[in-house]
């Protein structure tokens, strides 16, 4: 079991133990940081909420930018400076006592954070062979999921304590967890960064200065349409931690502490079992197999959950789950099947770009998810599950179509538009 749960030695594990580290800080901060800024900081409730979705927007576009500054400096150095910034913005909540404060400490949160979730994965694509990155990635989910777990219990008990003290100590983890995880990342061998293919002699006018200067990935249809899918497919992330809970206390007779129990199970199962998913998925044909399948296991996942309304308590908690097991194994395909058409349908030389983009598919998925969920499971009931799953099996048996038409670029320089004289 420990073999299945552990990546080999080297540069693998390095990533690991850098995931581990900064996961742990994070599982804390993510179980104390709305008391911490209604209680410790004083900020209301709203504003607490406004500020962050604005700083969740303003980090999904830094993904990008930040991805291509990892490409042509080198990923292993972004991702260090990226990591220091994560802990430097974490640490300066610890002083902010206002909410325009709050706000720029929680931008400089969330563009850090995105910026060192592309950097990292072009520091991957670097480090591993094509075939071995989905398994690598699974290591890396499993090993998350172990230390947010970890982390939530430390922070359990800086609830349980509820002291000024307490939260500040949370806070104060988790920034030096992101700096223990740059020193770990430093460790990583480095790899080079790639300047985009550049046209051919005499062809470089000012047209085309401007066509290298702009993002290829906004230009790149197909993997455009591809992160739109992959977003209706993440709507599953706030599932545990808003769809269920309030699914849970105002449509069935379930015990309130069920929310935690489906929570633990979800962690617990994509720790023990996303290596063992990861496996036999090399390419973009059985990545798109993978989401298939897992959109057939969320359909009937979104199903078992609608039938524990309006039944005995006992019975409903059997039905949840049963339903928590279904949507563990579907999460688990499904992240496995995006990760290899993520990297395999980006263009070699900017792997750092396209991930960034890739990546803003879980900004969105936060920041809409709590309010289509609400309206879906809360207001609609049985057909707003139904509706749900429906959705993402759509959403899955598209992705295929999609990615034939995107595999062609895949590992090749990006294409350039002609030259086109200056105009005078």
């Amino acid at each position: 079991m420990t073999a299945s749960l552990v990546p080999p030695a080297g540069p693998q594990r390095l990533l690991a133990l850098a995931q581990l580290t900064n996961s742990v800080g994070d599982g804390a901060f993510y179980v104390t940081s709305a008391l911490y800024f209604t209680r410790v900081v004083g900020l209301a409730p709203a504003r607490v909420g406004l500020g962050l979705t604005l700083a969740w927007a303003v980090g999904s576009l830094a993904g990008v930018p930040l991805g291509r500054l990892a490409d042509r400096r080198g990923p292993r150095g972004a991702a260090v400076l990226l990591a220091l910034a994560t802990g430097l913005s974490v640490a300066a909540f610890l002083v902010v006592r206002g909410f325009l404060p709050f706000v720029a400490a929680a931008c400089a949160y969330a563009c850090s954070q995105s910026g060192l979730a592309a950097a990292r994965q072009a520091l991957l694509a670097g480090l591993v062979r094509p075939a071995e990155r989905t398994r690598l990635l699974a290591y890396l989910q499993s090993t998350l999921n172990a230390g947010l777990a970890a982390g939530a219990g430390l922070g359990g008990l800086a609830l349980q304590s509820g002291t000024r003290t307490a939260y500040l100590g949370v806070f104060a983890l988790d920034a030096a967890s992101f700096l223990l995880c740059g020193a770990l990342l430093l460790r990583v061998p480095a790899v080079r960064g790639r300047a985009p293919a550049a046209p051919p002699s005499g062809e470089q006018g000012c047209g085309q200065g401007r066509e290298r200067s702009r993002p290829a990935v906004v230009r790149d249809r197909p993997y455009i349409a591809l992160t739109l899918l992959n977003t209706v497919l993440l709507l599953r992330m706030p599932l545990l931690s808003l769809g269920l809970p309030l699914w849970i206390t105002q449509r069935t007779g379930a015990a309130d502490w069920l929310v935690s129990v489906l929570f633990v199970l979800n962690t617990g199962a994509v720790t023990l079992f996303q290596v063992r998913v990861a496996r036999g998925i090399g390419s973009p044909g059985s990545a798109t197999r993978a989401v298939r399948r897992s959109g057939w296991v969320m359909l009937a996942a979104c199903a078992v959950f609608a039938l524990s309304a309006g039944v005995p308590a006992p019975v409903a908690a059997g039905v949840l789950v049963a339903g928590a097991v279904l949507q563990a194994a579907a999460e688990m395909g499904q992240s496995a099947g995006a990760w290899q058409l993520s990297f395999d349908l980006a263009p070699a030389d900017r792997v750092g770009e396209y991930q960034g983009f890739f990546g803003t598919g879980v900004t969105v998925a936060r920041t809409l998810g709590p309010l289509v969920l609400t309206s879906l499971l809360v207001e609609w009931g049985t057909p707003g599950w139904l509706l749900l799953g429906g959705a993402t099996l759509a959403a899955s048996y598209a992705m295929g179509p999609l990615a034939r038409r995107a595999a062609g670029r895949a590992g090749r320089p990006t294409p350039r538009p002609a030259a086109r004289p200056c105009a005078t």
